[in-house]
């Protein structure tokens, strides 16, 4: 059995947005549950920060619906006070600085993306970024991170001539996922994997990041971003890093984000021709998702009615490492799809002679790793067996795990990981500038080839599977899409 991990040190929890949808679904129950773990303890404080008129009890108050009632959250609300201001004024972060005191201190941005470089700068001017005397001071920055290249590359600027990488933790939910975690695991601890974990074995990936729910409220944001730069980048470039990454050479956070880093930094850029034929767009219209209606994107509040923004995205790209040089990697996302899925699914080399002519089983289906990132966190493998029976004949099974069968991990919200690494200065899990670039790079031919109006953009139904053109670009190489929800 493993030792329990240390109790978190002493600090003071900064929320900047501390009255948002974030802090209230996410962060607190995530400190909630952290406290119910024994991993924080009595001497956290938590200040609050927003431009809405109130008093501690005001934001206790909007955080109590949210959380589960208990001891911990008694005992997490006591240490519970708010700072109102506003985010563009020297005032709000001297009166901070009082506030903070001259401990170990981190500041959460749960705010709009143009809020981050400025906030950072004032951080920096107040002296609250400050480390000595052993006490640590570290900013967590929320995606997106620019909204492509330049801008990536100008925010980072702006963020490390204020402070170090060491103090910055830029923040992807889903690397604080189970399944997402374990990827590394099951990859390094199982030698029979990673011996076929290359081409020589594996004829190509799918990562999908599936939902069901529309734009709804979030028009004048989606609008402006879309799914490409909403989940691409990040989300789904991280599933891919941690897939494609070789073996570190220890489990250090710079160990483990140098491979990463190596494997987006080895995507291949797509030629102006690839980035219209290699890539697909879609917008979903009017319709029905079970029992309930959906308005089409354009007719969605705080969206152009004339919008050219997608709600999906379906890419085909390559990795010239010499671990995966030939094998393409199919990316897809989008809204208001059939389900709600987020899976890798690696799809190994067909048999190279088939032993079965005379049964009719002459093309035998190819072994799938189905890795289930959510809903139901769990791994499936797929492979042939014979039938019972006096004839040779083989059929389909899969052996499964599922991640609720063996462990308790109910009501997690993803960050309870993410947060207890900041606060230990454990940044493995959190992007590096670097990261951050080469993502952006890889996908930036694309954008500027729509910004052109060049691509393939089409319609899709609400609980369809996405747009037609999605099935074809990977229909092209003699594959199918892996059904959503399966």
């Amino acid at each position: 059995m493993s030792a329990q991990p240390p109790q978190a040190p002493a600090a003071t929890l900064v929320i900047l947005g501390g009255t948002g949808d974030l802090t209230r679904r996410l962060l607190m129950p995530a400190l909630v549950n952290l406290c119910g773990d024994g991993l924080i303890g009595d001497d956290l404080k938590i200040i609050g920060v927003g431009s809405r008129e109130g008093d501690d009890e005001m934001l206790r108050g909007l955080l109590d619906e949210f959380v589960a009632k208990g001891p911990c959250w008694d005992k997490l609300r006591g240490c519970i006070s708010y700072l109102p201001g506003d985010f563009t004024t020297d005032e709000l972060f001297e009166a901070l600085k009082g506030k903070v005191g001259d401990g170990n201190a981190a500041f959460y941005l749960a705010t709009p993306g143009q809020f981050f470089g400025p906030i950072v700068q004032k951080l920096a001017k107040a002296g609250l970024m400050e480390e000595s005397d052993g006490r640590f001071r570290r900013v967590l920055v929320e995606k997106p991170y620019g909204h492509d290249l330049a801008s990536a590359h100008e925010l980072n600027e702006q963020i490390l001539t204020c402070v170090a990488e060491s103090q910055v933790y830029r923040i992807d939910h889903f690397l604080g996922k189970e399944t997402v975690q374990n990827i590394m695991v099951m990859r390094f601890a199982n030698a029979f994997l990673e011996a076929a974990w290359n081409n020589r074995y594996i004829d190509h990936v799918q990562i999908t990041a599936a939902e069901t729910v529309d734009v709804g409220s979030r028009g004048s944001f989606y609008d402006a971003t879309g799914a490409m730069r909403d989940m691409v980048p990040n989300h789904l470039f991280q599933l891919l890093a941690m897939v494609g990454m070789e073996a570190p050479n220890d489990f250090t956070a710079d160990a483990i984000r140098t491979e990463k880093a190596k494997v987006l930094k080895a995507i291949r850029t797509p030629t102006a021709e690839e980035a219209k034929t290699e890539a697909v767009r879609g917008q979903y219209g009017a319709g029905r998702i079970g029992d309930r209606d959906v308005t089409a994107y354009t007719a969605t509040a705080d969206v152009a009615s004339d919008s050219k923004t997608e709600t999906y995205v379906a890419l085909k790209l390559w990795v010239d490492s010499w671990r995966w040089v030939g094998v393409p990697f199919y990316l897809r996302t989008g809204k208001a799809l059939a389900a709600r899925d987020t899976e890798i699914v690696i799809t190994f080399k067909r048999v190279p002679l088939a032993l079965f002519q005379e049964t009719q089983v002459d093309t035998l289906p190819p072994n799938r790793l189905i890795l289930q990132i959510q809903p139901d966190e769990g791994i499936h493998l797929c492979f042939e067996v014979k039938k019972p029976g006096a004839k040779i004949d083989t059929a389909s099974v899969s052996m499964d795990f599922a991640y609720a069968d063996c462990f308790k991990i109910g009501g997690r919200t993803g960050y309870e990981t993410l947060l207890y690494d900041m606060f230990m200065g454990d940044q493995t899990l959190f992007q590096r500038a670097d990261q951050i670039e080469a993502g952006w790079a890889a996908v930036q031919p694309f954008l500027d080839a729509w910004a052109k109006g060049e691509g393939v953009m089409e319609d899709y139904a609400p609980g369809s599977a996405g747009p037609a053109a999605a099935d074809a670009l990977i229909a092209r190489d003699g594959i199918q899409w892996h059904a959503l929800g399966a």
